[in-house]
């Protein structure tokens, strides 16, 4: 198993914003974590991630216990992640974005007398290639269309490697063909190299969808785990999420 989560626990001052969360995500798994605002959803990523040191619980990446160790740590044990806004080098190439990442991931961003320009390309350029985007390698990212910066974005959280992909509403802000692009693109990833996806996502044709399972939180807890069509029946998913009259057929 990639991913193990048992009890998770974190309050701020008297609120308890995550109560007890249990998941697990298998290589080449698409794992969607919904719920409405203020379910506890980023305080979980956060928690995974290591921006935030949970107050109980355990986090097991490949077994090794993760728990609180500090972002960088826990992305060099092959952790990617994406973000709900895009955070790339507008003034720099597509190709030398990811350059950056692959330099981060041997540790020779020290390398200040060697330029990012100068760096062998061919690993950055095959990596746009996986994500679509080879052929506007040379484009400055400040012009890019957002969802082809969605696609970059990708691309740099598969610098390392990763056996778990931890994506934050990755659709956000696109177009519905963008999206329903993106999330096919991220599971035939994730699917052919064996990559364990959590993600979480407000439009729901989305998560329906692409995701395998789904976990509900509600207020902290979880109200429901399971397959796409069993989360979508359960009655009490339909009333704090869904709402009565939804109706996700993909």
């Amino acid at each position: 198993m990639t991913l193990e989560v048992e009890g998770l626990r974190k309050s701020f001052g008297g609120v308890q914003a995550v109560k007890g969360v249990s998941l697990r995500v298998a290589a080449g798994e698409l794992l969607a974590l919904i719920g409405p605002n203020g379910a506890g959803k980023s305080t979980c990523f956060n928690m995974l991630n290591g921006q935030i040191r949970p107050d109980g619980g355990t986090v097991r990446l490949n077994g090794q216990d993760i728990t609180g160790l500090p972002p960088r740590r826990i992305w060099r044990l092959g952790v990617g992640r994406t973000f709900q806004i895009t955070a790339t080098f507008g003034s720099m190439s597509v190709l030398e974005n990811v350059q950056m990442a692959l330099l981060s991931h041997r540790r020779r961003l020290l390398d200040l007398w060697r330029p990012v320009s100068r760096e062998d390309p061919a690993e950055a350029l095959a990596l746009l290639e996986r994500v679509g985007m080879a052929g506007q390698a040379a484009r400055p990212c400040g012009v890019l269309a957002y969802g082809d910066l969605k696609r970059v974005e990708l691309a740099i959280a598969l610098a390392n490697a990763p056996s778990l992909l931890l994506m934050d509403e990755p659709t956000a802000g696109m177009a519905p063909a963008e999206r329903v692009a993106l999330m096919e693109l991220t599971a035939g990833i994730a699917r052919a190299g064996g990559i364990a996806v959590l993600f979480t996502e407000h439009d729901m044709d989305v998560v329906f969808r692409h995701a395998d399972r789904i976990l509900v939180l509600d207020r902290g807890t979880p109200i429901a785990e399971g397959a796409p069509a069993a989360v979508r029946a359960d009655p009490r998913v339909r009333e704090v999420y869904l709402g009565t009259g939804a109706t996700h057929d993909h």
